[in-house]
C-alpha cells in the first residue's frame, strides 16, 4: 500500500488537486490530507473537492488533525498524533490512525483501538532536519509487537524502499518524494512499481 500525506506547500508544479491526481494515477492507495495550518472554513473546501475526485477512483481520503471536516465530509479516516490520540476519546466512524515515534507508542496505540499505525521517521528528511532516524529496526520491532497495519514514513524514496519493506512494513507513505516532484505521476509509479516487485517476491 502507497500512502500519499500531502503538503500544498512544497508544490514546484501544478495545482495542489492535480499533482494528487497525478499521484493516483501514478500508483497512490491512500491519501492523507495534512493541512494543518487551515481553520475549518479553509480546508473543507478543499477536502470536499478532493474526496469528490478520489471518490472517482476509489480511493480513500484520510483527514489529519480536523475532525470536524473529517465527520463532514464522511472521509474514510482520520489520522492524530499519540498525545490526542491517548488524552481524547475520538469518536469517528471509518478508520483512526495515530502517528507514533517508538514501538512504546505503537502498542499503546493498538491497545486504545487505533486500526492503523504511521511510524516515523525512518531515514534522514527534510522534513525533520536534525532529528536522528529510527531506522528500519524500529519498523522490525513494532512487527514484532502489534497486529494492526504499520505504515513506514520519512525519507523513504526508491532507492531505499526494499529495504523497509523487508523489514515487514504494511505499507510506505511518502509526502516531498511525490508533493514535491515535478513529475508526480512518475514518482508514484516509481515506488508503487517496487512495491509491487517486492510482494510478487514474497
Amino acid at each position: 500500500m502507497l500512502y500519499l500525506i500531502t503538503n500544498r506547500k512544497i508544490i514546484k508544479k501544478d495545482s495542489f488537486i492535480k499533482v494528487i491526481e497525478y499521484a493516483v494515477k501514478g500508483g497512490v492507495d491512500v491519501v492523507i490530507l495534512r493541512e494543518k495550518d487551515l481553520s475549518y472554513n479553509e480546508l473543507l473546501p478543499i477536502a470536499v473537492k478532493l474526496k469528490n475526485i478520489l471518490d472517482g477512483y476509489n480511493i480513500p481520503l484520510i483527514v489529519n488533525g480536523n475532525l470536524d471536516v473529517a465527520k463532514n465530509i464522511k472521509a474514510s479516516g482520520f489520522h492524530t498524533s499519540f498525545d490526542r490520540f491517548i488524552k481524547e476519546k475520538i469518536e469517528f466512524k471509518g478508520l483512526l490512525g495515530v502517528s507514533v515515534h517508538s514501538l512504546e507508542e505503537a502498542i499503546i496505540s493498538e491497545e486504545y483501538g487505533a486500526n492503523y499505525i504511521l511510524a516515523s521517521h525512518i531515514f534522514e528528511t527534510e522534513c525533520k532536519k536534525g532529528l536522528k532516524p529510527k531506522g528500519i529496526k524500529m519498523i522490525e520491532e513494532i512487527k514484532r509487537n502489534v497486529k494492526i497495519p504499520v505504515i513506514a514514513l520519512g525519507g523513504i524514496n526508491h532507492k531505499n524502499i526494499d529495504k523497509v519493506l523487508s523489514a515487514g512494513a504494511d505499507g510506505i507513505a511518502v509526502m516531498s518524494y511525490i508533493m514535491a516532484s515535478e513529475e508526480p505521476f512518475l514518482s508514484a509509479k516509481k515506488l508503487k512499481m517496487k512495491i509491487n516487485e517486492f510482494l510478487s517476491k514474497k
